[in-house]
């Protein structure tokens, strides 16, 4: 799992690099599907994978909101910032936490009870839905997107 989660943060990391190319307006276009505009979208996935994981650790989440992250450099130094914690909590995963019960309030106030290991699945298959959304747009720009090969990117431990 931690392999994916990896994976993951190299394609973030790569995403940023396009993203630099852009014009501010390009960035923060609204897009049709998705969650609005690229920027945002970056955004949600780091917003998403950090509140789960701080569900987790049985921790509130402290993002703010997306208006302070507005540029590639903001968003790439919030990622690397949170990426100390969900990296620390990602690489001391043990197989006894998969079956441990998270009890998770939903937008209703309804509860639910989910695995742990679902949770951290879901992280993962999260950012990869939303990469494949950037994908599409960077097309629509007429840009090559980055690619989703996990193969040939040394993640193999």
């Amino acid at each position: 799992m931690e392999m994916l989660f990896r994976y993951n943060w190299q394609v973030r990391q790569e995403w940023f690099d396009w993203c630099e190319s852009l014009s501010q307006q390009e960035l923060l276009q609204q897009r049709t599907g998705g969650v609005g505009s690229i920027l945002y979208t970056l955004y949600h996935i780091i917003d998403v994978e950090y509140s789960w994981i701080n569900d987790l650790r049985d921790q509130n989440s402290l993002l703010t909101d997306f208006a302070d992250y507005q540029t590639v450099e903001r968003l790439r130094a919030l990622s690397s910032q949170l990426h100390v914690e969900v990296g620390a909590y990602v690489k001391a995963w043990t197989p006894e936490q998969e079956t441990k019960i998270l009890h998770n309030v939903r937008k209703d106030g309804s509860t639910e009870q989910l695995t742990y290991g679902e949770v951290m699945r879901h992280v993962i298959a999260h950012e990869i839905h939303h990469v494949g959304q950037l994908s599409v747009w960077a097309r629509e720009v007429g840009r090559e997107p980055v690619s989703a090969n996990l193969i040939r990117r040394g993640l193999q431990r």
